[in-house]
């Protein structure tokens, strides 16, 4: 069995001490051992990363564009063997795997056009003989906590643009699905990068304590679940650190009675049960506006869930593969066991499917529930599975108060042709990314990716405008060269341009 090194200071270090198992979610295997860093192992990311600033922090935007340009030239060169790995060690499809990493790679061209972004503003003759500028400076060192649903996609949200701001960047990935992450930095490091700019620690909570807990770590961008999120916000935040963490969500997609019901249902069997429904903009709520419109939607889903190519990932031609562990194949079963108790009408049961070959992979089929209320549990909680959930209301308003009363406001999205009821529900609904016959309402790389309420920590979202905010601070600039010939007296009052 291969061991997984880190990668601190551009060079392979070997794990000493703890290790976990990192599994083949479609035969159930354990593949890979990689190591789980102790305190001493993350301060050495820290000292190669501090090291490493102040010849980064210096290098002429415009350099480190270029080996942006050619990191992203090498990551489409070495795409099929990233998604292998990807669909390998978490069991997305493959075709999955390429559009996560496409996603990724768009913020890389994102992070290309630093020179411009880092521009700063210049105002001349703000009073006499004084100018005025703005200049957005890097933190130094900063980190990133990424999730085992994007290894690739969600990395590339932070460091690229991190990095091309001038910082020196700290990544723990999950520690279920490491390898495609770390060959991703790699390639980095292959396209020019100096070393210690970028450095890859695996681990668990330990490893994320001790960056949390590290002076010399400004800023910390996590993605995951809720209470992680809330952890880290607290407690980064209380030692001074600037911290975005985005959290859990219950994403509902609203079914008006003019909507297109082909299209829509097209739309929510892959945004429903693409990744194994493993995304957090997932939908996993449909909210039917009438009963009309519920019987039309479940009679449609139904023959579609029930035909979803289902295996091993990394065969090609597949809808679904497993979720990433045997936990969490237990864990949705179990929501699926909570429904069925609390009264949801289980219309698809995919608790018992079996794929010939692999019976020991961690898969759940395509499930259905039909008149769901908002007091079950598989309502209220993120199940993170391929689990829909259909919810009956009587209008528009009904639907829109539903969702606005959520814990969670991450993703959501409205299927209709009436322009007036779309224009309602983008003022109103209270979710920070909204699709109008959008199912997965993910902006694109020059916009920015966050929710509302317990959907993010933090004021800023992840990449785009905001990720050059989050990763840069402004310094305001007044500079005065008075006239050689001249003397002035001395002012007592508060100056201004008056």
């Amino acid at each position: 069995m291969s061991h997984i090194p880190h990668l601190i200071n551009g060079e392979h270090v070997t794990g000493q001490g703890r290790s976990a198992a990192v599994y083949n979610p479609s035969t159930g295997e354990a593949i890979r051992q990689v190591p789980l860093a102790d305190d001493a192992t993350v301060q050495l990311a820290i000292d190669a990363a501090k090291a490493a600033f102040p010849a980064w922090r210096n290098t002429p935007p415009a350099k480190r564009a270029q080996v942006l340009y050619r990191f992203k030239q090498l990551l489409e060169q070495n795409k099929d063997r990233i998604c292998q790995l990807i669909s390998e060690e978490h069991g997305k499809t493959v075709e999955d795997a390429a559009g996560e990493l496409q996603r990724g790679i768009e913020n890389i061209e994102y992070a290309c056009g630093a020179p411009e972004v880092l521009k700063g503003e210049y105002s001349r003759n703000v009073g006499p003989n004084i100018d005025a500028w703005s200049d957005q400076q890097p933190l130094g060192v900063v980190a990133g906590i990424t999730p085992f649903n994007f290894p690739a996609m969600v990395p590339l949200w932070m460091y690229p643009l991190a990095i091309a701001c001038g910082n020196c960047f700290i990544l723990k990935p999950s520690e279920r699905d490491p390898s495609s992450t770390l060959l991703i930095a790699e390639l980095f490091h292959e396209a020019g990068l100096p070393k210690g700019v970028l450095n890859v620690v695996h681990g668990d909570k330990g490893a994320v304590d001790a960056l949390i807990e590290a002076p010399a770590v400004k800023a910390i961008s996590f993605v995951g679940s809720t209470p992680i999120a809330e952890y880290i916000y607290s407690e980064g935040a209380k030692r001074g650190k600037r911290v975005q963490a985005l959290g859990g969500a219950k994403n509902h997609a609203v079914v008006l009675g003019d909507a297109d019901l082909d299209n829509a249902v097209s739309a929510l069997m892959g945004a429903a049960y693409g990744s194994c429904g493993e995304r957090c903009m997932a939908i996993s709520v449909v909210v039917a506006v009438g009963d009309q419109v519920a019987d039309a939607l479940i009679a449609k889903l139904v023959p579609q869930i029930q035909a979803l190519k289902v295996g091993a990932g990394t065969s090609c031609g597949l809808d679904m593969g497993p979720l990433v562990t045997a936990a969490a194949r237990d864990r949705v079963v179990g929501y699926i066991d909570d429904g069925l108790k609390a009264g949801a009408e289980l219309v698809v049961d995919g608790r018992n499917l079996r794929v010939a070959g692999h019976e020991d992979g961690f898969f759940v089929g395509g499930t259905l529930f039909d008149k769901v209320t908002p007091d079950m549990r598989i309502y209220q909680e993120e199940i993170f599975g391929p689990v829909l959930c259909v919810v009956r209301v009587n209008s528009l308003e009904a639907a829109m108060q539903l969702i606005n009363d959520h814990e969670y406001g991450n993703g959501t999205c409205l299927f209709t042709r009436d322009g007036e009821a779309a224009r309602l529900f983008c003022d109103e609904i209270e979710v920070g990314m909204v699709g109008i016959n959008v199912p997965l309402p993910v902006p694109v790389a020059y916009h920015s990716f966050g929710g509302w309420k317990r959907s993010l920590f933090g004021d800023l979202h992840a990449y785009g405008p905001d990720g050059v905010r989050f990763y840069t601070r402004r310094k305001a600039i007044t500079q005065r060269w008075p006239q050689r010939a001249t003397h002035e007296a001395a002012q007592f009052a508060f100056p201004s341009n008056g």
